[in-house]
């Protein structure tokens, strides 16, 4: 099976099934030299980790990192870092029933088609338990890439279901389940408990940032930061759209407005999301993702076996009413992998390049579309 590499400077390479006895990741191509614990990657994982609320799946994984390999006396040396997070609360009973059956909405049906063969415990490789490791590596992205330029990775709920949710603060994201941007999240829990009872599920859209990234990264060809950004996130389990920017919003806009105007003091505003021509501007980058509604739910659904032969599929087991509530970590980590491949190839093709003076970063908040001029 090939496409388990992301990335080619800072390549992480995937392992693992979701009912096997452990998943994890190699980072190729960390820089030496920057200070490196488990602890530094932990918290990451704590944040996306099943188990977490009533308002997700009930598996209880502690997805406690090991470090094996990459780090000597508390930094990184250079060598590939070696990530294992052990699986510890399989129930591959639970799979039993399908497992001669196609799951609506799952890979199961075209996994078996490729390959001849699946495991059926919880999805195997397709489980979006194999973005665990995804995170573990993002967060080693996000450290180097604070200390080195000072970039900062945010994300929260812009949407559930029907529900669009208002940008209040970045600090109430951490304080509720959903991680919305929002004090008052009573609405969102008497949504998610009302879809649970009914035995279905719904979509999310997830809304992540990054502020203070270098100006120049990206190709203006094949290669652009923005279209790096679409593919890494479509990588991510369940996710059905991208926009960056101001994405499918821009169809109704007029070039007038569309346009950010630049003045000596920065850009008015940041409708290309951070990039133009394919190449950072400096100003935040601004993603957008939708995610699907959970296929694996309790309410029957028609299918077929592998004979082909018509059955009704019931998915036991412990699932995620919406899958987008634990995305925003995942959504974190993928773009800070692409910043991070970037940024490894910029500072070796143009690292000795003394250009025109660069247009600053946007406000610590993200909210500000003014820019200065250095």
């Amino acid at each position: 099976m090939s496409g388990n590499t992301f990335g080619t400077l800072f390549a992480v390479t995937n392992f693992g099934e979701s009912h096997g006895p452990a998943i994890g990741c190699v980072i190729d191509g960390c820089p030496p030299g920057m200070a490196l614990s488990e602890a530094d990657i932990q918290g990451d994982l704590d944040r996306r980790r099943p188990g977490t609320s009533r308002h997700v799946t009930q598996r209880n994984e502690p997805d406690a990192v090991q470090i094996l390999s990459g780090v000597y006396e508390g930094k990184t040396t250079g060598t590939p870092i070696a990530l294992l997070i052990q699986n510890t609360d399989q129930r591959s009973k639970d799979y039993g029933q399908i497992a001669q059956q196609f799951r609506p909405g799952h890979a199961d049906f075209t996994y078996w088609k490729k390959y001849g063969i699946r495991d059926p415990r919880g999805g195997g490789r397709s489980s979006a338990r194999l973005t665990a490791p995804m995170v573990a590596a993002g967060a080693v992205a996000k450290k180097w890439l604070f200390e080195k330029y000072g970039t900062v990775f945010r994300g929260c709920m812009a949407q559930i279901g029907d529900i669009e949710i208002p940008f209040e603060r970045w600090e109430h994201v951490p304080n509720n389940p959903f991680f919305a941007p929002v004090a008052d999240v009573s609405r969102l829990e008497a949504y998610m408990d009302t879809l649970r009872k009914a035995g279905d599920s719904c979509g999310a859209r997830i809304r992540v940032t990054a502020s203070k990234v270098p100006v120049g990264l990206g190709e203006p060809l094949f290669d652009k930061m923005d279209a790096d950004i679409a593919w890494a996130m479509m990588g991510i389990n369940a996710v059905k759209g991208v926009e960056i920017g101001a994405g499918f919003a821009s169809v109704t806009q007029r070039g007038t407005t569309h346009g950010d105007s630049i003045r000596p003091d920065g850009f008015d505003s940041n409708n290309a999301g951070g990039t133009l021509g394919g190449i950072t501007t400096g100003q935040d980058l601004e993603v957008s993702i939708a995610i699907k509604p959970t296929s694996s739910i309790i309410s029957p659904r028609q299918s077929v076996d592998i004979h082909n032969q018509p059955v009704e599929v019931v998915t036991k087991g412990r699932h995620d009413p919406c899958v987008g509530i634990r995305a925003t970590p995942i959504a974190e980590a993928m773009l800070a992998l692409v910043v991070m491949e970037h940024a490894l190839r910029n500072r070796a093709q143009c690292g000795d390049v003394v250009g025109a003076p660069d247009p600053g970063q946007s406000t610590a908040e993200g909210t500000s579309p003014q820019a200065s001029f250095l």
